[in-house]
């Protein structure tokens, strides 16, 4: 938003006299899109120091993986005034030591190469600019906590700028975008649009929300502004307020839609560009409720672990599972108390996200805390075995969430509920204390908030891997809850192509792992007879246990044979189904 003169000159008043004596202006440039550098200029005042260190991210917050930023950073120089370089070192690899002894104000520049469109990335080309802060802008530990100004001088083809950041007008330079921020965390936290975007806004919760919009797209604005505003004020509802007075929804419309990334008074959407109509339209929507329902959930209910951040190292933390599995639960119960599900379809998308947690074996492995806290080492960077010893916590977090808010409604008679507790946890600790809570303060508190010690169900369901009796929580509910897990023949592989039939997975302890498959292994041959996918799974699914087969496979160009014995597996799998549409506990949860 724009600044007022008031503001304005009460701010050049007090930029150039912080309490501490470094200050740090940034620059940000496009001179020619097509290359895919940004250039960045630091001014740099007030300098008393012999050496001064300069540090860019190694990971951005919300995306939860070292992704090395810095790999991308070129031609890091420091000059003073006159044209005189000063040295500079590289201590490692996201740090810069500046010799700067004796001069008190020098100039930084670097390039920073910027070409992977995603949520978290930098972004340049002749279409528009994206800034992830994290990767593009460097900081000091001195200056990390104080306010300072961003100036953008877009490329001239682009006309336009969108961010959360309070804008201010420098009219001596035409041209510019110029913005305040508080400290490095918020420059590092409001994603910055550059181009032509399309722009929007709506009003909802009392705040207004602006959108830019990067890319041609099938959407109809009208229909968007009515629907995120729904969204948004059943968000709001959770909480009684919103925290924001402005906020911004960067959306990419691209070919393939990567998902979405949280801020505290923006977000980012990577969607396909055709997915404003029909069924795909819903996964949209959903996204806009997950990003939204974030500015509360992680942005400021938090574990202690995430913010103020260590962008050098990884921040560990066991409950990714709450900030984004109970995300990912709020962003279907949102979707239905906005109209946009019935109780039916609610409860078919619970169904769902239960068999496919229940029904994926690395659920008895691993944890859904131990998933959180490996999220830096096996969320970002899965590979063939994941499905063999790893969980998702968004879809186990979410699970997790259903059954507390199940529980919760039951016990208090309605009086309690998962709202009540996000509601405690809000004012309590973002509100209150004004900083986040440890594992232990989170199950304390959930503890009294259910009225009763809640340690076996984390030693079961969130430290543990059994499965959750879910008779027990959705049946007082009016839900029926079948249990129709059975064994039944199965090879324990997945194959992937059609006339060349691969090998894409192969289950732990299964017939296919015991006959010796693996993946990436070609399936040419079946008992004497060529075969495409569709052959080959029709043969194995006419095999009963004990039974066996005879393969020929191709792996690195060397033809072999295996022979297996099929097997029985057993997997979990449940049915939910509304017992009763006007039960009251019923009622008041899908409310």
């Amino acid at each position: 938003m724009m600044l007022n003169k008031l503001f304005l000159s009460t701010l050049l008043a007090i930029v150039p006299f912080f309490s501490q004596a470094l200050e740090l202006s940034y620059h940000l440039s496009m001179p020619q899109p097509n290359s895919h550098y940004f250039a960045v200029k630091i001014d740099v005042k007030g300098n008393n120091e012999t050496v001064q260190e300069f540090k860019l991210p190694v990971w951005t917050p919300g995306s939860y993986l070292v992704r090395e930023f810095s790999k991308n950073l070129n031609q890091v120089k420091a000059i003073v005034t006159g044209g005189k370089e000063l040295a500079v070192v590289k201590k490692n690899k996201n740090t810069w030591l500046i010799q700067c002894a004796g001069q008190e104000n020098f100039t930084i520049f670097y390039e920073v190469y910027a070409f992977e469109l995603s949520v978290r990335t930098p972004y340049l080309d002749n279409t528009h600019g994206f800034v992830a802060g994290a990767g593009v802008f460097m900081y000091t530990e001195a200056t990390k906590n104080q306010q300072g100004i961003l100036k953008v001088y877009p490329h001239a083809s682009f006309k336009k700028v969108s961010t959360a950041l309070n804008s201010i007008d420098f009219k001596p330079e035409p041209g510019c975008f110029a913005y305040v921020f508080e400290n490095y965390d918020q420059l590092v936290d409001c994603p910055i649009e550059i181009g032509n975007q399309t722009e929007f806004d709506f009003m909802a919760a009392g705040v207004r929300h602006r959108v830019a919009m990067y890319g041609e797209a099938n959407y109809n604005v009208a229909q968007l502004q009515q629907d995120m505003a729904k969204v948004v004020q059943a968000a709001t509802n959770v909480f009684g307020s919103n925290p924001n007075k402005d906020y911004l929804f960067i959306v990419h419309n691209v070919t393939d839609g990567q998902g979405g990334l949280e801020h505290k008074n923006s977000c980012v959407l990577s969607v396909d560009r055709w997915s404003y109509a029909g069924s795909n339209y819903l996964g949209f929507i959903n996204l806009v409720a997950h990003e939204y329902f974030h500015l509360w959930n992680v942005k400021r209910i938090r574990p202690i672990e995430l913010g103020p951040f260590n962008y050098d190292q990884e921040c560990y933390t066991s409950l990714l599972w709450v900030m984004e599995g109970i995300t990912s639960y709020y962003d279907e119960l949102l979707l239905r108390r906005a109209g946009f599900y019935t109780a039916e379809e609610f409860v078919a998308k619970m169904q769902s996200q239960i068999n496919y947690v229940e029904g994926t074996p690395g659920s008895r492995v691993q944890p859904v805390a131990h998933a959180s806290f490996d999220a830096w080492i096996k969320a970002y960077r899965p590979n063939e075995n994941s499905s063999n010893t790893t969980m998702t916590y968004y879809s186990r977090g979410a699970v997790l969430g259903a059954v507390l808010d199940a529980y919760l409604i039951q016990k208090s008679n309605k009086k309690k509920s998962l709202d009540g507790f996000m509601q405690v946890l809000y004012t309590k600790y973002a509100l209150g204390l004004q900083r986040g809570f440890t594992e232990a303060e989170f199950e304390q508190e959930l503890s009294a908030y259910c009225g009763e010690d809640m340690s076996a169900f984390f030693a079961n369901y969130v430290n543990g891997t059994q499965i959750i009796p879910y008779q027990k929580y959705f049946e007082p509910m009016g839900i029926t809850v079948k249990d129709l897990t059975s064994s039944q023949a199965n090879i324990g592989a997945t194959f992937e192509g059609n006339e060349i039939v691969k090998v894409k997975s192969v289950r732990r302890a299964s017939a296919a792992e015991e006959a010796g498959l693996s993946v990436g292994d070609e399936v040419l041959v079946c008992e004497g007879y060529r075969v495409n996918k569709a052959m080959l799974e029709g043969m194995l699914n006419s095999l009963s246990p004990g039974e066996d087969m005879m393969l020929t496979v191709a792996r690195d160009e060397k033809v072999f044979q295996v022979k297996f014995i099929m097997k029985s597996y057993t997997k979990p799998q449940f049915s939910l189904q509304i017992k009763d549409a006007n039960a009251p506990l019923l009622t008041y949860w899908l409310r």
